[in-house]
């Protein structure tokens, strides 16, 4: 009997929360879901305008423009203070001339403005038309904007302009919001000022009801924050600096804490929902090649990963975890040993890889490790032959293979296993996610996921990007592995490390010279890499040296040929743009020179130097580039020949970069924060983890009262946000 109780009321409980949820989902619309061009002051064609340049749409897309900075316009400096120190100033004076210069695409508008202690020349290379009607000469203007220095005198370009006669007199402070804007539409009458003047209007239309508070009291209370609509409010019009820095706080929180909550609650949901194969037993094909065929000693991270790994296919849950594993770190063994867990158990394995070369390396190399164990292997990818294929794919749904090696082809609809329990997705950012969610759709229970990337990803990236995953780290080189020797040459040292090259390959090795792959100008990085190519041949004239060539505009089996050649050793160079950057695998490749090594992002200088390095030899990474270099381009190289931790380097390169251009986080809707860094704000991220970890701890489905703001927040958040997942 207190069964059947206990069951009807977890029945009700289960009722009474769908249909709460259902409310929550039906709520009376919000003022701020309103089109903004319903605002006062705005209309359809400044709408139009503000939709196209700055993608807002609706009075919430509006208060969410948040100021770049603010300024108290009662604080005038003088124009004699101005060093080359100064960054942003602001200074009133008259306009005392103005005139055009230069001719169509070079012409601009130049102002003298003065204030009795000297003159600031003022300059505009767009909107010249409407400049011209807004401001005067003659007339006394208040100027506020970022300083620099032209021909040894100072000059501000495209300042915020405003009559001095509008300006607040009262000495009061007065700090006003200066908001990202563009000239077309300062052009319509939408300066950083406007909008100003509508964001301040649409406040005063909006209460708190309207704005409601989302993070949980007690948090709030405990961190002393303010509550979400003066947040909202400050962070447009404070009073102070303070107030401001208050408000810049508590949102960038919030940011943080709604996507851990976010990720918190799909990480529970995976767990307790997810049905997952059970690897019971560590059977004979796995103690038989740990203990007979291992090539080397694992290191202590691919044992302690293995162990994961282990505990994860023990249980009834789908395993879903992500393998960091550094350049040269030994992720195939790990996934190797892995696949023959599931074998033990009864279970097939797939394995992966995003182009047709790297799929056929994994099951050579596997071929290679398995020949004298009871293991079956197949490859399977676009080139295999039709009569081949239709063996390979009855083999695999009668069960006779045990790992299926290949590319996209493998979840095709023909492909069909008998019983697939572990699927392996190498370089997971190469993939889609429906390309990925098709392979686990290829078993009734879904198999369990392993998802391997040589590219680091940085702890903080991972807690966000990464969060509702389980995620492994390898940082260690297995044994007979020497780190890479990496150097920063000028390009008048190009014969030097010719060379030096020639030298190496007299010694039996090979070498790789890679040239830059430019996206917006495939022509032109197509004559540059043709060009490099012919200068190649002059250092090393056939047919003494043999020369492989592969770019983009290569058929892929031209490629494969070009690719297959250097792989075998039947060419000594390699010349080719970044299609090399992952997977392939040459242990005799000692060199590897990049080009023009300036325009590489480190992570991409990093992945690259990966591919020397692969055998017992001392292997060498030269970067070549002209001595003209920009402050970020210097510290990439820096960086780069500092140090081979893939992790310091996704470190710094989440510094440099940011986290929109990390490869492989494009797809993360995490990632869009408006106020928060992942750089700049480590603390706050570590805070917000652990206060979504105490909510989640305590209430998972946030039903409590105090969580219920939350849930409403989180609902009314769908369809807005791509929260994507990588598997």
């Amino acid at each position: 009997m207190p069964y059947v109780i206990s069951t009807a009321a977890a029945s009700l409980t289960f009722v009474v929360s769908i249909l709460f949820t259902v409310l929550l989902l039906h709520q009376a619309p919000s003022i701020l879901d309103s089109p903004i061009e319903y605002l006062k002051g705005v209309g359809p064609l400044k709408g139009d305008m503000l939709r196209k340049e700055l993608g807002i749409f609706t009075f919430r897309d509006l208060l969410e423009h948040f100021p770049l900075r603010h300024i108290d316009k009662t604080k005038v400096d003088d124009i004699y203070s101005i060093t080359l120190q100064t960054e942003y100033i602001q200074v009133a004076g008259k306009i005392t001339h103005m005139e055009v210069l230069g001719q169509k695409s070079a012409k601009r508008l130049v102002a003298q403005l003065q204030d009795g202690t000297g003159t600031l020349e003022l300059a505009w290379f767009q909107g010249i038309h409407w400049v011209q009607k807004t401001v005067q000469e003659g007339q006394r203007y208040l100027v506020y904007g970022r300083t620099g220095f032209f021909n040894g005198k100072p000059q501000m370009t495209h300042p915020d302009v405003e009559p001095l006669s509008e300006v607040n007199t009262d000495g009061k402070s007065y700090l006003e919001p200066i908001y990202p804007t563009t000239e077309k539409l300062k052009a319509r009458g939408l300066s950083a000022k406007q909008m100003g003047k509508l964001t301040s209007a649409l406040l005063a239309q909006v209460s708190e009801k309207d704005i409601p508070e989302n993070i949980p009291a007690h948090i709030l209370q405990r961190l002393q924050y303010v509550g979400r609509f003066k947040a909202i409010c400050d962070i447009h019009f404070p009073r102070s600096a303070e107030d401001y820095s208050r408000a810049v706080d508590r949102l960038k929180f919030e940011e943080f804490f709604v996507a851990q909550v976010r990720l918190g609650m799909m990480r529970l949901s995976r767990q307790r929902y997810s049905k997952g194969v059970v690897f019971s037993s560590v059977g004979d094909r796995f103690n038989t090649f740990y203990h007979k065929y291992l090539p080397f000693e694992l290191t202590g991270a691919q044992k302690r990963v293995l162990k994961e790994i282990r505990a994860d296919t023990g249980r009834p849950h789908q395993m879903n975890r992500l393998l960091q594993g550094d350049v040269g770190s030994g992720k195939t063994i790990v996934a190797l040993l892995s696949m023959l867990l599931a074998a033990d158990n009864g279970f097939q394995s797939c394995m992966m890889a995003p182009t047709e070369i790297l799929a056929q390396q994994h099951y050579t190399s596997l071929l290679e490790l398995l020949k004298d164990m009871p293991v079956q292997v197949r490859l399977i990818t676009g080139s295999t032959k039709t009569k081949a294929r239709r063996i390979i794919l009855h083999q695999l749904k009668e069960g006779v293979v045990d790992i299926i090696v290949g590319t996209h082809a493998v979840i095709e609809d023909k492909v069909e296993f008998k019983n697939l329990g572990l699927a392996i997705v190498d370089e997971q950012h190469r993939f889609g996610v429906a390309q990925r969610a098709a392979l686990w759709k290829k078993a009734v229970i879904p198999p369990h996921v392993l998802v391997m990337t040589a590219t680091p990803i940085p702890r903080t990236l991972a807690m966000t990007a990464y969060g509702d995953l389980d995620y492994s780290i390898m940082n260690e080189l297995p044994p007979g592995r020497q780190p890479v020797a990496t150097v920063h040459r000028f390009e008048n040292y190009r014969a030097k490390v010719m060379e030096f090259v020639r030298t190496e390959i007299e010694q039996g090795r090979q070498a790789y010279i890679i040239y830059p792959l430019i996206e917006e100008s495939e022509t032109l990085s197509y004559e540059d890499l043709m060009q490099g190519y012919e200068q190649v041949k002059s250092f090393f004239p056939e047919p003494r040296y043999r020369i492989s060539m592969v770019h983009g505009r290569m058929s892929a089996e031209q490629k494969e040929v070009n690719m297959s050649r250097f792989v075998k050793g039947d060419t000594h160079i390699m010349v080719s743009t970044t299609v090399i950057e992952v997977g392939v695998n040459v242990p005799n490749a000692s060199i590897m020179v990049i080009e023009s090594a300036e325009k590489f992002g480190l992570s991409q200088l990093h992945q690259l130097r990966g591919r020397v390095g692969r055998g017992s030899e001392k292997s060498f990474c030269i970067l070549l580039t002209s001595p003209k270099l920009s402050n970020d381009a210097k510290e990439r190289l820096k960086t780069i020949c500092a140090t081979n931790d893939g992790f310091k380097i996704a470190e710094k390169d989440l510094e440099l970069r940011g986290p929109g251009q990390i490869e492989g986080t494009k797809q993360s809707g995490l990632l869009n924060f408006k106020l928060a860094s992942l750089v700049n704000d480590k603390a706050l991220l570590d805070a917000a983890k652990h206060y979504a970890e105490e909510v989640l701890d305590k209430d998972e489905n946030l039903e409590a009262a105090e969580n219920v703001p939350l849930k409403i927040f989180l609902l009314s958040q769908k369809g807005k946000t791509a929260w994507s997942k990588i598997s």
